[in-house]
Formats: structure tokens, sequence, C-alpha cells
């Protein structure tokens, strides 16, 4: 049930889960008012997605939500986190909106920090069968770009695929969670129904980091 405090916070990597998690909130009248970042503060990008905080603000722009992006270090991520989680329930905040779908340890982390600050803990897409999320993803219109593989699960074809219905299609057959919930794949999300407009991007370097392949993004100059 929503609370007559100040509105959600939803933990934002720019990826196609939270993106859906965005949509889902919002149709159950959650009103989300910000959406919430960490990145690793000596590259500048989300961590894992390899997304430049940028581009976060690009999609952030063009859903309509200020963008809180917070740069840290690994070992200071907890720290980090439960301040700022402190300052959303200071501003009157009634809760913070998360993507998870079925990892129950990652779940369970931010949720003792979450509950711990005062807050209310809201996962919209938890617990749901991965390919149906994907299909509701795909189907609502909302596109994605893979931005970083896990070599050892997917080859490096994947990288720079759009979640469009033929990839629901191949990644259903590829033997992977079709969310990439176990770290197949991450995503940056650029259309779909969380969105006012699509946001513009286009395909930079590749950078290998130990058994990955990542993806660079850059601006649209179009």
């Amino acid at each position: 049930m929503v609370t007559e405090m100040g509105g959600y916070a939803l933990m934002w990597s720019g990826g196609k889960d939270s993106a859906l998690a965005l949509h889902r909130a919002r149709s159950a009248g959650i009103e989300v008012k910000r959406l919430l970042s960490f990145y690793d503060a000596a590259t500048g990008r989300v961590r894992f997605h390899a997304t430049r905080v940028a581009m976060l603000q690009a999609q952030a722009d063009a859903i309509g939500l200020p963008l809180w992006a917070i740069g840290t270090t690994w070992s200071e991520m907890e720290a980090r986190l439960s301040l700022e989680l402190g300052r959303l329930a200071e501003e009157g905040f009634a809760g913070v909106v998360l993507g998870d779908i079925h990892l129950a340890d990652v779940r369970a982390w931010y949720e003792r920090r979450v509950t711990a600050a005062g807050l209310e803990h809201l996962e919209p897409i938890w617990s749901e069968p991965p390919a149906e999320l994907l299909r509701e993803f795909v189907e609502s219109g909302g596109r994605a770009v893979l931005t970083c593989v896990d070599l050892a699960r997917l080859d490096a074809s994947w990288l720079g695929r759009v979640t469009d219905p033929g990839f629901l299609e191949a990644i259903l057959g590829a033997g992977v969670d079709p969310c990439g919930e176990n770290g197949e794949y991450h995503s940056f999300a650029f259309d779909g129904p969380a969105f006012g407009r699509p946001v513009g991007w286009e395909a930079g370097e590749r950078r290998s980091e130990p058994g990955f392949l990542q993806l660079d993004l850059l601006p649209s100059t179009r």
C-alpha cells in the first residue's frame, strides 16, 4: 500500500530490469520521485553495466525524473548507501523501489539496509518468471542494448544486441537466465513505457575485462 509521505526513490542501474520495475511501480500508483544510482568513482561508470554517468543522465531526462548519481569505491558502497538512505528518510521519502528478480541474498542485503533507515522496501518484479518478465518488457515496447556479457556464459556476438522480439526468442534458447539475473549480461534501457522519449545512443569501443566483454555507449550525435 502506498503511504501518504513524500514518494519513493528507485534504485537505477540503467538496465531493463530497472526500467520494468519503474513502469510496474508507476502502474501500481507508486509515485517515484527520484532515480538513485551508484557508480564506480574511478571509472565514472556503473559497475558491471559499464554505463557512463552521462548516459544515466540522458535516461533520467527522457524519463522525466531527477537523478542522484553517487560515485564510490566498492569498499565504501555500504556506507554510502546507508548515508543516502538516511537522507531519503530525512527528506520524507516513503521508501525505495528495486528491480530484483530472484537472487534472495541480494534482495536481503538491500532490504535490511532500506528498512533500517525507516523506509519501505518495494520489489515490483520479485519472484516472477524471468522469461515472462523479459517478454513483458519487449512486448510493451521496451528496448535495451547489451553492454556487458559474461564470456563464460554468452559469446561475444551477444554484445550490442537489442532486446527486440528476435532477442527474446534467441535468449530463451541460449540456456541462460533470460533476464541475465546471474550476471550473464547487463544492459542499457533506451525506450519503452518508462520513457517519455527514446534515449539516443551510439556504440563506442569494445573493452575486455577478465572474463567479460563490455560495450561503451556514447550520446547520439544525430
